[in-house]
């Protein structure tokens, strides 16, 4: 991995508008199973959830047609209030101060890229910690579903308050997406991290890069064309950035 953190580094200083592009491996190194892998929330078994698609319990047909199950998944699976940074965000963090790194796409709903102090983060699958009133738009404090002893958290309208996640079945935010698009496409270097690209139409966006150099650093194999600038690093995304950050002289 030295010659490869090198390289990396060599390409970080020949580039000056840099953005990240991160999913679930991003955060399971702070203790948050991804989706897919054999340890994923998708096969971990739990008997009140068992007989229902995993795919399901995250889905708008369930918190519409079977809303106590969908709160109940939320709260168990969800609650991501006390789980802290790793150094990969520490290290993304620390970049964007340094005005290298103009913006982070994360498919992540868990807030921690903004508690490790990154400012332009675009959440293109929304975030666990906003929640909202169905039907007047109230906003409630990120740990009220989680705290509420109702099973259906209720406004004081009488609607049904929300996590203000992107749910299957329905759209991306208009201005997560017009923003992450935005980013990528006027990146000289892109960064894929903790991502297997396999969520659509998320993984579709680095489709608008057309920088110079693009970096992957993921466990296992994803599908993406390899250009003639193209670095490979397989291997968790905070060890990558550990090494990289000691090398920068970066404090983490």
């Amino acid at each position: 991995m030295e010659e490869e953190v090198k390289k990396f580094i060599e390409w970080m200083d020949d580039s000056k508008n840099v953005v990240f592009f991160g999913g679930a491996g991003v955060s399971t190194e702070s203790g948050i199973p991804d989706f897919r892998s054999k340890d994923g929330l998708y096969n971990q078994h739990d008997i009140r959830f068992d007989k229902y698609q995993p795919e399901y319990l995250l889905s708008h047909s369930c918190l519409i047609y079977e809303p106590k199950v969908y709160y109940e998944f939320h709260r168990q699976k969800m609650d991501t209030r006390d789980i802290e940074p790793n150094n990969a965000h520490k290290y993304l963090a620390a970049l964007e101060e340094t005005g290298k790194l103009k913006g982070i796409v994360t498919q992540n709903i868990d807030g921690l890229h903004q508690k490790a102090g990154s400012k332009v983060v675009y959440e293109i699958h929304g975030s666990a910690l906003r929640n909202y009133c169905m039907s007047c738009g109230k906003e409630y404090p990120d740990d009220y579903i989680f705290e509420s002893d109702e099973p259906i958290p209720k406004c004081s309208c009488g609607g049904t308050i929300r996590p203000d996640i992107t749910l299957y079945e329905e759209g991306l935010p208009e201005d997560q997406v017009s923003g992450a698009i935005d980013a990528i496409s006027k990146a000289d270097m892109l960064i894929i991290g903790g991502t297997s690209l396999t969520v659509y139409p998320a993984a579709s966006f680095i489709n608008y890069f057309r920088g110079r150099y693009l970096v992957i650093i993921n466990e296992s194999d994803i599908p993406v064309k390899r250009a003639e600038n193209t670095l490979i690093i397989k291997e968790k995304i905070g060890k990558v950035f550990t090494e990289v950050a000691k090398l920068q002289g970066i404090t983490l």
